[in-house]
């Protein structure tokens, strides 16, 4: 590679000469070089910058319209920022050089119809899975349990997952122990709990006991949000409700049933109830912490090791998606790019109103929540720390954790950014954040005292 830089050029051509950094921080060149640097140091290593920056973010969005669309919208210190918080271990000096050449081309990634899965569902109408240079093939999966199972069996590549189930399968919780690997966070937000319009008088939690509420799956969000929230206003969610896993696209038609009385579940299938008469919106989840996270893409480690330029090539496609579903202005068509059948088989309507937080509630209320759902990919592991604390505290991870070992094997962030390290970037700050949820602050620092901290814990 040649690494000198060329005056004049544009330093967004990116198929011109480029140069990286090495971990000392330094530029070395030729001896030439060097004398110049002594002179007109910072100036140079500004314009080196600009030309990895440019690799990169072309790397991510090779169709030069997407690209400038991305950069006027956000702009190139944000995009660079953005892509160098979420590279997972061996992209980033793919991203930086030319593109290798993926080992498996044809690909299946599994995914569940709800709106979480919108970068990955994106990715495909926008191109971006053709512009890696991999044929990819989504495969609509009606449940959980069989995504897991898929990727167990390697019938499916890689997945969209709700991001405890990683860590599940990487610890043997309810299925076999097959390290797996989060490499994005597919949303925040985007989740509520849904009662049935039998039920618009009895909106206090305590006044459920008896209920029979839906949730997706065992290892996701939704349960452990579901607990979390009834246990705050003084209910046992192991004794004094049922939780029962109900598949998202079954959880509108069983709450119509009457055989569950309500759900914290994805969308769009809040929305759906309201749109069907059949249920109204309780509480958003954002409203009991916002910013957790909820659904994730990754694979299992085996996959990574076996086709890193396949995993490159795939994590490439659906980063630039999650950056266009971040910045993008107009929701609305986003909506009709997932709402068609070979995606979420939703009407138009009903997905807008959640992608654009303006919905009707069905309380007779039209609400305006923006962040209803947003997609911020970064892994940050205290939200895994935050998921192995109520797996312990509702009993599905016995004995001792290593909570920080556990998140940083298998949320890739820490990886990324000794990554950005190796390559002369300055990481993002932090891997651990504090949240609030319903009050209480997570300390991510300190888990065991956070598990101390709650009254209502499972009972054997």
């Amino acid at each position: 590679m040649n690494h000198t830089p060329t005056a004049g050029l544009d330093p967004y051509d990116a198929d011109r000469p480029l140069r990286l950094r090495c971990a000392c921080g330094r530029d070395h060149g030729s001896p030439s070089e060097r004398t110049a640097e002594a002179t007109a140091s910072e100036g140079l290593e500004q314009t080196c910058n600009r030309y990895l920056e440019a690799a990169l973010i072309k790397a991510i969005f090779p169709r030069e319209t997407v690209r400038r669309a991305f950069l006027k919208a956000v702009g190139r210190s944000t995009a660079v920022a953005a892509i160098g918080s979420v590279l997972p271990i061996g992209t980033l000096q793919a991203l930086a050089q030319e593109r290798a050449t993926p080992e498996k081309k044809d690909l299946k990634i599994g995914f569940v119809s709800i709106t979480c899965a919108t970068p990955l569902l994106m990715a495909e109408p926008l191109g971006s899975y053709r512009d890696q240079g991999i044929n990819v093939q989504l495969v609509k999966t009606p449940g959980w349990a069989l995504i897991r199972d898929r990727v167990i069996k390697k019938e499916h590549d890689a997945s969209h997952f709700l991001s405890p189930m990683p860590l599940a399968m990487s610890l043997g919780l309810g299925s076999a122990k097959v390290a797996t690997s989060v490499a994005t966070i597919q949303n925040i937000n985007g989740q509520a709990i849904t009662l049935h319009i039998k039920h618009k008088g009895r909106r206090d939690p305590k006044q459920w006991k008896g209920f029979k509420l839906g949730v997706p799956f065992v290892y996701s969000m939704h349960n452990f949000l579901l607990r979390y929230y009834v246990a705050e206003h003084g209910l046992n969610p192991d004794t004094d409700i049922e939780i029962r896993i109900v598949p998202p696209p079954e959880m509108v038609a069983k709450l119509r049933d009457g055989e569950i009385d309500g759900f914290l579940g994805p969308d769009p299938y809040n929305q759906r109830a309201v749109y069907d008469e059949v249920g109204f919106i309780h509480v958003l989840s954002k409203d009991i912490w916002d910013g957790h996270p909820c659904c994730a893409f990754g694979m299992t480690e085996d996959f990574i090791q076996r086709h890193p330029n396949s995993f490159a090539a795939m994590f490439r496609a659906i980063i630039s998606a999650s950056f266009i579903a971040s910045v993008s202005t107009d929701r609305t068509r986003m909506a009709k790019l997932i709402a068609p059948p070979a995606y979420l088989n939703q009407p138009e309507a009903v997905v807008a109103q959640v992608l654009t937080g303006e919905y009707p509630d069905g309380l007779g209320n039209i609400r305006k929540v923006p962040d209803r759902a947003i997609f911020d990919p970064v892994p940050w592991q205290s939200m895994a720390v935050w998921m192995l604390t109520q797996m312990k505290r509702w009993g599905y991870l016995k004995g001792d954790v290593d909570y920080s070992q556990i998140a940083e094997k298998v949320f890739m962030l820490t990886d990324a950014k000794k990554q950005m390290g190796m390559a002369g970037w300055r990481p993002p700050e932090g891997a651990y954040r504090k949240a609030k949820i319903m009050g209480k602050v997570f300390d991510p620092a300190r888990p065991d005292d956070y598990l101390k901290s709650f009254a209502i814990h499972h009972t054997a």
